[in-house]
């Protein structure tokens, strides 16, 4: 890497066409906003200064973006005059800066940094700036990329303006440019905005370098890395698109799934090789699957951390804060939050466990609940090691059980249990001898009376 790099993130359009309070860019795909896709892009680069240009209309996308680079990363558009007008409004930002500067989007989530890297590389070879295109098997709507006949880039066409020559040209305008800060707002200085909308248009700058001597050269990508999101359709696509990547990812890296195509995935889950998937599996952002594991059809995890040749599932939900040690068994229709449970630990089918440390090889019988808040404030279990916890036992937090300890089936457990004892909380059984057969008697008589029809319940 010969030069500093920096980048500029166009996120400043209005996103109309999302019919959506929320603006555009904090969309997210695979769990992360699409502008965070962008600002990764260029973390992935190396890029020492990032500038996220926002528009003014959309106050909390500059908020996002300073809480996660400072304030100093936000450049306000206002009014929006087009592509070559929001780059410039990050020229301040960048005034003291020298080096090479990247223009990426902050709506085409699936563009990758390894892709862009290449824009770079061609840089440092000698090209003046350099743009990415892509091969469209549609290119309808799309700024073509004229080439000469050395290979460089002689203009960009938007398609109103093309010749039907120039229309049969499939390698199309990403928008995404390399060049030297200098040399980049020194060309923006010369746009116009002689056009019918009266905006001052980035793929100017082609033109504009091409008459001042400079060379300019094209990178080819794949065309779904290119991918712009300006509606849900585009969203869901983005998404569809995503996903197959992680699911492709994960096979080649050793876990099995059974149905690759129900099982989704956020952008930052961990997968270790010989995990078993099985169809209809949701993944929400801060999973960790370590080795071995099998993670059952219908489950849902966020937030959570699945040990080494554990089993969950089916239909369980782990919630943040679950962490499972290895070998743990969490069975159907359990969920758990904010709770951890030791090597060996099961609780095999509907149990809620919240605000928890569940011990090593502790059992938790069908139906166990931790009553861990009171409307107010949230509190915790603790259940020791070896522990048995019979069926729909509900545990009155803060409690704790002690190891090898034992609870009694339907008991409400709301002192602390020693090591090694039985905790009994029911009420006593009370036999009634006769009660049923006088109440059977009582009730078909009344039958009788009524001409032998049940009164329909209202």
């Amino acid at each position: 890497m010969s030069a500093s790099r920096a980048a500029v993130i166009l996120a400043a359009g209005q996103g109309t066409r999302m019919k959506s309070a929320v603006p555009k860019v904090l969309h997210k795909v695979g769990g992360k906003a699409m502008v965070d896709w962008a600002v990764d892009v260029a973390a992935g680069l190396g890029c020492e200064r990032t500038v996220v240009v926002v528009g003014a209309h959309s106050p909390v996308v500059g908020q996002h973006v300073g809480a996660r680079l400072g304030e100093g990363a936000v450049a306000v558009q206002d009014p929006p005059l087009g592509t070559a007008h929001a780059v410039r409004a990050a020229e301040d930002a960048l005034g003291d800066f020298s080096g090479d500067v990247v223009i990426l989007y902050g709506d085409t989530p699936l563009t990758r940094a390894e892709t862009v890297a290449a824009l770079f590389a061609k840089r440092d070879s000698g090209a003046n700036l350099v743009v990415l295109g892509f091969e469209a098997g549609d290119p309808f709507g799309y700024g073509r990329l004229v080439l000469d006949d050395s290979g460089a880039l002689a203009r960009i066409v938007e398609e109103k303006d093309a010749t039907d020559e120039e229309r049969a040209l499939t390698l199309c305008n990403s928008g995404v440019i390399v060049v030297d800060r200098a040399v980049l707002f020194s060309l923006l200085s010369m746009v116009k905005n002689e056009n019918a909308k009266g905006e001052y248009y980035l793929t100017d700058v082609i033109g504009l370098a091409r008459s001042s001597g400079f060379r300019a050269e094209v990178v080819v990508a794949d065309e779904e890395e290119m991918m712009g999101v300006n509606s849900r359709v585009e969203l869901a696509e983005a998404e569809h698109e995503f996903q197959a990547r992680k699911r492709h990812h994960f096979m080649l890296a050793g876990v099995t799934m059974i149905d690759p195509w129900s099982v989704y995935f956020s952008h930052d889950t961990q997968i270790g090789n010989d995990v078993t998937i099985e169809p209809g599996v949701f993944f929400g952002p801060g999973v960790t699957v370590e080795s071995g594991a099998t993670v059952k059809a219908w489950s849902h995890l966020e937030g959570a951390h699945v040990g080494k040749d554990a089993a969950i599932g089916p239909f369980v939900r782990l919630r943040p804060g679950a962490k499972l040690s290895a070998k743990v068994k969490i069975g159907n229709f359990v969920e758990i939050k904010n709770a951890t449970f030791g090597e060996g630990a099961q609780a095999s089918h509907l149990t809620y466990v919240g605000d928890a440390e569940v011990g090593a090889r502790a059992n938790l019988g069908c139906g166990t609940i931790t009553c861990n808040y009171d409307g107010f404030d949230k509190y915790k279990t603790i259940i020791g090691e070896d522990a048995f916890i019979g069926s729909d036992t509900a545990l009155v937090a803060p409690v704790r059980i002690g190891a090898r300890a034992f609870t009694g089936s339907g008991s409400v457990i709301t002192k602390d249990v020693p090591d090694d004892a039985l905790a009994v909380a029911r009420g006593r059984q009370k036999d009634i001898p006769g009660w049923a057969k006088a109440f059977r008697e009582k009730k078909l008589a009344e039958r009788a009376a009524r001409g032998g029809k049940r009164k329909e319940a209202e």
